[in-house]
């Protein structure tokens, strides 16, 4: 893909501060992190989305071991890192070449469930006072 940018960082056309690569992916920090500790790891082969992957593709399990190796690399495999795929634009992907995020460095996990608890919460409350009203 000409105009994909994870294209041209995998061949050297862009820079980017890899910290893995290997004959299926390379690894990178994001260029613009949401947190202290933020990976992005990419196929080398072009697949635009999670949905794009071949049935028995291992691209998948391999992304996944990666992520646990770097994980470890950066110290982050015990004390707790995020590990997700944003699919499509409704799911938050912005460049249309699968990849994976590695985030940590802030308490993820526990800023990530109160906020969905918050956000359940009033989305009950404004559906009961609906339902309601008819």
């Amino acid at each position: 893909m000409a105009e994909c940018i994870f294209c041209k960082i995998i061949e050297g056309k862009i820079p980017a501060k890899i910290v893995y690569q290997d004959e299926l992916v390379v690894a990178f920090e994001d260029a613009n992190p949401a947190s202290p500790i933020h990976i992005l790891i990419v196929p080398r082969k072009h697949i635009p989305t999670l949905n794009d992957v071949p049935e028995n593709d291992p691209i998948l399990s391999h992304i996944g071991t990666v992520a646990t190796k770097i994980a470890a690399d950066l110290g982050v495999a015990q004390t707790g890192y995020r590990f997700f795929i944003n699919v499509n634009k409704g799911g938050g992907q912005v460049i249309f070449h699968l990849h994976a995020h590695l985030v940590s460095g802030k308490d993820m996990g526990t800023r990530f469930i109160k906020g969905a608890i918050v956000l359940a919460v009033g989305w009950r409350k404004l559906v009961a006072k609906l339902q309601s009203k008819s």
